[in-house]
């Protein structure tokens, strides 16, 4: 019955958002003249506070679920955004903690189609989609065109890009969708159109901070869970990780530059934190830091993150499916430290679970791991009660 009700009040919430529509009055990317000083970052700091340390208040929710549900809730499954039944079916019949909505059709994004998936789920389920701006964007047939970060840090105030960023987050809510996969807080000035290029708002650590702050605290402000990504920072590495494995510069030299960002990481709210699948020469040794316990330790005890981890893309990207199957690669990202392990095809949801259940049941995948990471997990959903 308790799961009944939170379905029912997350849906009316959804619902009570306002009616789908296109956004209209976005502000003009070009209309800014330009940066202000640095100490705009304090008056872009979100209105939530951090989520709190895992261990409390969810264990009856957790009780009530079977040992497949309870790994179920762990992943994130990409759904086909032209098939609305398919994604009601989905969730209806695994019961999985999230989907994530990518490519160009909009029809999981119209006709409440996603409050007939929420309908479907025990437990309320979170909707993703990446909506960075520019060429990394899903709402633009439907809300308009978003400029690119790096279009965003060049003729937008901070303050502008909260008002922006929050405009979009009640589109996205409206629509159903819960979170969003951004910002991003890579550092480059390399091309465009390179793997990062225009989706990083600098290749200075304190203007990208800055902006990632504004972008992330208009999210939060608007009620969509930002996440930032790509840790331990995608900027420098050496490629592009849908291609193969990328190495980043050595762990020293991340701590001086990419990482800067992260830093008093408290300061962002309320917000899921993305892992790259990026070898790091001194922490993952030949690993994707997605699938690196010392990854997730870097970023919990140094960057005292206390928020829920996602892995980037393990079923549609190579530095990943060029070395696992998708059942390997979810169950070594949560045996790291991953809280959600994401992937958008590569694969169907029941022999992943199967493996997931199995590793439980022989200790390869220890319950202690499944409960801190179900706890951050269904807090960070308001399904605790």
């Amino acid at each position: 019955m308790k799961r009944l009700l939170l379905t029912t009040v997350f849906v009316s919430l959804l619902a009570g958002c306002g009616s789908p529509g296109g956004s209209g009055n976005s502000p003009s990317p070009g209309s800014a003249a330009s940066r202000p000083p640095s100490s705009a970052s304090s008056q872009a700091a979100p209105t939530t506070s951090p989520a709190a340390p895992a261990g409390t208040g969810c264990e009856p929710v957790i009780a009530g679920m079977s040992p497949r549900e309870r790994v179920a809730q762990l992943v994130v499954v990409g759904v086909e955004p032209s098939d609305p039944a398919a994604a009601v079916a989905l969730v209806r019949d695994e019961q999985v903690g999230g989907i994530f909505i990518g490519g160009n059709a909009t029809d999981l994004l119209t006709d409440n189609a996603l409050a007939r998936v929420q309908e479907a789920a025990k437990v309320p389920v979170s909707v993703a989609v990446d909506d960075e701006g520019g060429r990394v964007q899903r709402l633009d047939q439907l809300e308009g065109d978003l400029p690119s970060a790096r279009e965003m840090a060049r003729t937008m105030t901070p303050e502008q890009v909260r008002a922006l960023a929050e405009e979009r987050g009640k589109a996205m809510l409206a629509r159903g969708v819960t979170v969003d996969y951004g910002p991003d807080a890579d550092l480059t000035d390399e091309d465009a159109n390179a793997a990062i290029g225009d989706r990083s708002f600098s290749a200075d650590p304190a203007v990208a901070r800055e902006y990632a702050l504004a972008f992330a605290a208009g999210l939060t402000d608007a009620g969509v869970r930002p996440v930032l990504k790509h840790f331990p920072g995608h900027g420098r590495a050496s490629g592009d990780s849908h291609t193969g494995l990328v190495r980043t510069p050595p762990l020293a030299d991340l701590r001086e530059h990419d990482l800067l960002p992260y830093e008093d990481i408290a300061q962002y709210g309320d917000i899921s934190v993305m892992v790259g699948h990026l070898d790091v020469p001194g922490l993952t040794e030949g690993q994707p830091a997605s699938l690196s316990p010392a990854a997730y330790q870097l970023l919990r005890t140094d960057y005292a993150f206390q928020g829920v981890t996602v892995t980037d893309d393990l079923g549609a990207m190579k530095a990943i499916s060029d070395r696992y199957s998708v059942p390997e690669a979810v169950l070594r990202a949560l045996q790291a430290g991953a809280d959600q392990a994401l992937w958008s095809s590569g694969g169907d949801v029941a022999p992943v679970l199967d493996r997931l259940e199995q590793a439980v049941a022989d200790g390869e995948l220890p319950g202690e791991r499944v409960e801190d990471a179900l706890e951050r997990v269904l807090r960070s959903k308001n399904a605790c009660g």
